[in-house]
């Protein structure tokens, strides 16, 4: 099978890419280089040639012969979609379904979406894919909107999917330290301390970036009539966590480590997922939980010596790395390169 990725230099596209192509397919790698500066260790067996190009641009001939899109290019949280506003709406909208809509004029028949479980939002109970949708951000409301755009595509010859992602996790090449387990993980690391600003009541969802690989493998083998225009959450019921078992199981990794906890704080998020579907339709299973991912953080830390200038820095924090290049000027208001004179 010939593979179209977009966001193959990002922290889950730069781990799915060599996957696939050990697999047996040809990957179409595609990124716009963002975040390229951010490279924490060597991990990878192997890096596809990538084409550098903003996913707004592809056209038609980008996809010739390609039987698969896995579309995982975005804006990737929502402090980023605060800075830039409603340009988060072009990106991770249309420019999503940009993806979409040209790849299904040149003849592609799969479009695997890189969906999230943030489309819940606030939840009494839990939640599956039949339940009523309730995004808090701009982030979520892209993904609940795409998604709907992606089943009116939907038909005998475009078969889309979308992969509710719950929220990531674990050591990448292209390491993210904007993300809650990354994040105090490197706390515990550089700091020697956890100070939570909340009482870590709220739950969250989590899954480990390779078995988000893992699922996005399983639903390309799939029949299609398995995944057409279907949504499937992605993570596992035991890895529901509260923030507050989050942030233990990580002083628990790292030895003299100080955890503190806050007052109730103001982020409302909570929600506790199923992920009976892609179990029961797909045969997923996780096969990593959180003490394993901490732990694996941790001996990654160890080996390459972790500092504070790498875990503060803006390669591995999105919002830090797109600020600056606003601020340099390297990218327009729209978040498209512009030319820099030598």
């Amino acid at each position: 099978m010939k593979i179209l990725i977009t966001g193959t230099d990002g922290y889950l596209g730069c781990l799915l890419a060599p996957l696939l192509a050990a697999d047996g397919h040809e990957i179409v790698a595609v990124d716009t280089g963002f975040y390229r500066n951010g490279w924490l260790y060597n991990g990878l067996a192997s890096i596809p040639q990538t084409l550098s190009k903003d996913m707004r641009h592809l056209t038609e001939a980008d996809f010739e012969g390609v039987d698969a899109v896995v579309a995982m290019a975005e804006l990737s949280n929502d402090p980023v979609g605060d800075l830039v506003g409603p340009i988060t709406f072009d990106i991770n909208h249309k420019g999503s379904v940009h993806v979409a809509e040209t790849a299904k004029r040149a003849g592609v028949e799969r479009f695997v979406y890189m969906s999230s479980c943030s489309v819940y939002g606030v939840a009494d109970g839990e939640v599956d894919e039949t339940s009523a949708v309730n995004p808090q951000t701009a982030y979520g409301e892209c993904k609940h909107l795409t998604e709907l755009d992606l089943w009116k595509l939907a038909d005998d010859s475009f078969h889309p999917t979308a992969m509710r992602n719950a929220t990531a996790f674990g050591a990448s090449p292209r390491q993210r330290f904007d993300i809650v387990l990354n994040n105090l993980s490197g706390l515990a690391w550089v700091e020697k301390k956890i100070a939570m600003t909340s009482d870590g009541t709220p739950w969250r969802p989590m899954v480990h970036a390779l078995d988000i690989a893992k699922a996005i493998r399983l639903a390309l083998a799939a029949p299609v009539e398995k995944v057409h225009a279907e949504a499937f959450n992605v993570g596992s019921f035991a890895n529901n966590y509260t923030v507050r078992q989050i942030a233990e199981t990580v002083a628990d990794e790292f030895p003299g480590c100080e955890l503190s906890f806050g007052a109730p704080g103001q982020d409302n998020r909570s929600y506790k997922v199923r992920f009976d579907k892609i179990e029961e339709t797909l045969g997923f299973s996780c096969d990593w939980d959180l003490a394993r991912g901490a732990k694996q953080l941790h001996q990654v830390f160890e080996a390459i010596q972790l500092d504070a200038d790498t875990f503060y820095g803006r390669g591995h924090t999105r919002l830090k790395q797109i600020r600056w290049l606003l601020e340099t000027g390297q990218v327009d208001a729209q978040l498209f390169w512009k030319q820099v004179s030598a």
